[in-house]
Order: C-alpha cells, then structure tokens, then sequence
C-alpha cells in the first residue's frame, strides 16, 4: 500500500469521514423533523408543494424563503433526509406535510380549499400577469426532470411560468419558489407585525 502523504486522507478515511458527516445530517434531520409538529402556520394562505425535488439543496433554502415570507405549510413530495442546518431554523418553524406521491399532496391542498398553481417553464399564462388566489399553493418541480406527474391529469391545476429573457430553460427551484412567494406577497400580503 503506497504512503500516504501527510495531511491527506484514504479513501477509506474519506467515505468514514462522509458516513459520518451524513449520520449528523439525519441525526439534525430526525431531530428537527420532530419539532415541526409544533410549527405554527405563517400569516398567509400560501403553500409549497416541493415535487421531488433533490433534497440536499434546494429544499432547506426553500423553507428559509417560506418562513421569511409567512407561508402557511410546505409540502414534501417524495423528497428524503436533507440537511435542515442551511434553513436556519425554519424547518421546525414552517409547517410541513410529507407525502409518498403528488396525488396525496393535491388531494390534501383540494380539502383545504387551495387553488394550485403549477409552475412550468414552458406555460403560456404568465405569474407577473395572474391574479393569484388568497389560498394558492405552487407545485414546484425537479430543476432536471419537472413534475413527478402529467399535469393534464389533475384538472383543477393551473400552469404558470416565470418570465425571463435568456435561452436559460428554468431557474433554481429555490430561487423560482422565492420569485413566486414575492409575487404572491405583491397581491395579498400582510404588513408585518
């Protein structure tokens, strides 16, 4: 076995060392998994569906952007274990809902009165020129493969699209569910307290 050079790792240190790293990531994942119980809705009607997305970026910034705007809950489609250390707290703070399928999300959102709007990059009707609902709740989608389900098989959905003005297909996942809670705050927000 050729010497290490000091200061640098195996590669069995290194997988011992990320086996590590991801047994804190689901240990601080259990533990505020846990504490969402107590989360308490934000000031407004707005939802987050989060349609398996990848869950090790995108969805602990999208929380944080969910507590900074007052969202009401945010719900998990099929997403696993991610690390809630870059949401800054707000994984405990936002309600959250976890589901096995889309179908469980829509008919829980259908109960509570939503409309849900789906965002696509290739909509026609645009969410800087939609009056959006009190109650709305936005699908959002895998930056890669889109929504985990056909569109046109829920019927009560809306299509949007952001607009932008590049050959760019879509935005981040975090980013476009912050431009769409912004949008959103624009129509019905609350002063805050």
């Amino acid at each position: 076995m050729p010497r290490q050079e000091e200061g640098r790792l195996s590669r069995s240190e290194r997988r011992a060392e990320r086996e590590a790293h991801q047994k804190q990531i689901e240990q601080r994942y259990r533990k505020q998994r846990q504490r969402n119980v107590a989360a308490i809705p934000g000031v407004h009607t707005l939802a987050l569906v989060l349609d398996n997305l990848k869950a090790g970026f995108n969805v602990p910034k999208i929380f944080r952007s969910a507590q900074a705007f007052g969202a009401a809950q945010v719900h998990l489609v099929d997403i696993g274990v991610f690390d809630p250390a870059p949401a800054k707290g707000a994984f405990r703070k936002v309600p959250a809902k976890f589901h096995e399928t889309y179908d469980q999300a829509h008919a829980d959102l259908l109960e509570q009165g939503y409309t849900i709007y789906a965002l696509a990059p290739n909509a026609e009707k645009k969410l800087t020129e939609t009056v959006l609902a009190e109650k709305s709740a936005f699908v959002i989608g895998h930056e890669e493969v889109g929504l985990s389900f056909d569109v046109t098989d829920f019927v009560e959905i809306k299509s949007l699209s952001i607009p932008h003005f590049s050959e760019m297909e879509s935005l981040n996942a975090s980013v476009a569910a912050s431009i769409v809670m912004y949008e959103y705050i624009k129509q019905h927000g609350k002063e805050p307290s």
